[in-house]
């Protein structure tokens, strides 16, 4: 009896991609011997004279599947997070496409791209709200950027995992949560591809392994990216309610430290040395959020390291009126403010 993991891989492997990340870099003509500190350093020799020459240049990539006919793309968001770059979609050796990204979703780790054409296999989605504990799962991706359509089988080990995770242009740390945890090997280079159920459908998007750990592997549920892909068909972007704070989130260490009067929340405050943490004309300005305000609580949902402002601010819809629980000089106010959209 053949198993279901090859109808799966017949299936679902054709809409599995790479994506390639390039960027325009100085040309290097030789490399040279540098002698420093009692050790030898090898450094690239431009060309010298006229004006530096450039060349696509490849730093980087992970993997993607395509979600419908017409070239829809779902991947992580810190495989395509450097703004400045190009990107490539390989679909087979003999079909390289230009990918454009439509949208980026950093608190999710999510991005959809589009790539130009017709007719191209494609993975369904299915309702990650329906995951059970111990179901079977099959991972599938190109780890390490060379070993393509490799599939790992394994089951759902736990669900809604909180993490922190690191990642994206110059290795940002993310707070990631609501996740899918799988013993199916994901390995560097899987980021983005799909975690797929028995049926051949996307329930998860591979997006982080634990290092020096074995078979635990995360991904963000399906569902996440199908209201990002939702909004991209409407509008061509993402619609994000717009605050207009900059804050930082309140955790027991730094309330300690900073003999702060409670240990959760958002202290507004501005960065060093940078612009008012309040942005003139938007809705927290009219709101009357002030520097030094601590926001508690938004919509009655308490603002925490686990449940931080911007995960609550994204489930409001613009034009919503939105509460605010405000301690200010050690009084508890109510704010009340009006999203608009990020622009």
């Amino acid at each position: 009896m053949k198993s279901p993991i090859i109808n799966i891989a017949k299936k679902a492997c054709p809409a599995v991609i790479s994506v390639i990340v390039s960027k325009d870099l100085p040309k290097v003509e030789d490399f040279y011997s540098f002698p420093y500190g009692g050790k030898e350093y090898i450094m690239p020799m431009m060309e010298k004279g006229g004006k530096p020459q450039t060349e696509s240049t490849e730093i980087g990539g992970g993997s993607g599947f395509i979600i419908s006919p017409d070239g829809y793309v779902l991947t992580s968001n810190h495989v395509v997070a450097d703004l400045s770059a190009a990107y490539t979609v390989i679909i087979s050796p003999e079909q390289k496409l230009p990918a454009t990204v439509l949208s980026r979703n950093p608190i999710h780790d999510i991005a959809i791209l589009k790539i130009e054409g017709k007719r191209f296999p494609y993975i369904a989605l299915a309702d990650s709200d329906r995951i059970e504990i111990g179901q079977d799962v099959v991972a599938i991706g190109n780890p390490l950027g060379e070993f393509t359509d490799t599939l790992s089988r394994g089951i759902v080990s736990g669900l809604s995992r909180y993490i922190s995770a690191m990642g994206g242009v110059g290795g940002q740390m993310q707070n990631l949560r609501g996740l899918i945890q799988t013993d199916a090997a994901i390995n560097p280079g899987n980021s983005g591809g799909p975690l797929i159920d028995m049926r051949g459908y996307a329930i998860g998007i591979n997006t982080a392994m634990v290092m020096g750990a074995q078979n635990i592997g995360f991904a963000i549920p399906i569902n996440y990216a199908k209201k990002d892909l939702a909004e991209v068909r409407k509008y061509g972007k993402i619609v994000v309610p717009f605050l207009g704070v900059k804050y930082v989130i309140i955790s027991k260490d730094m309330a300690k430290v900073n003999k702060l009067p409670v240990m959760e929340g958002a202290l507004v405050v501005r960065e060093a040395l940078g612009e008012p943490p309040v942005v003139k004309g938007s809705a927290a300005d009219k709101a009357g959020i002030k520097e030094y305000d601590i926001i508690l609580e938004c919509n009655n949902e308490k603002i925490t390291t686990q449940n931080p402002l911007a995960d609550i601010l994204a489930k409001c819809k613009i034009g919503q009126e939105t509460h605010f629980k405000v301690l200010r000089d050690g009084r508890e106010v109510i704010l009340m403010a009006t999203l608009s959209e990020k622009e």
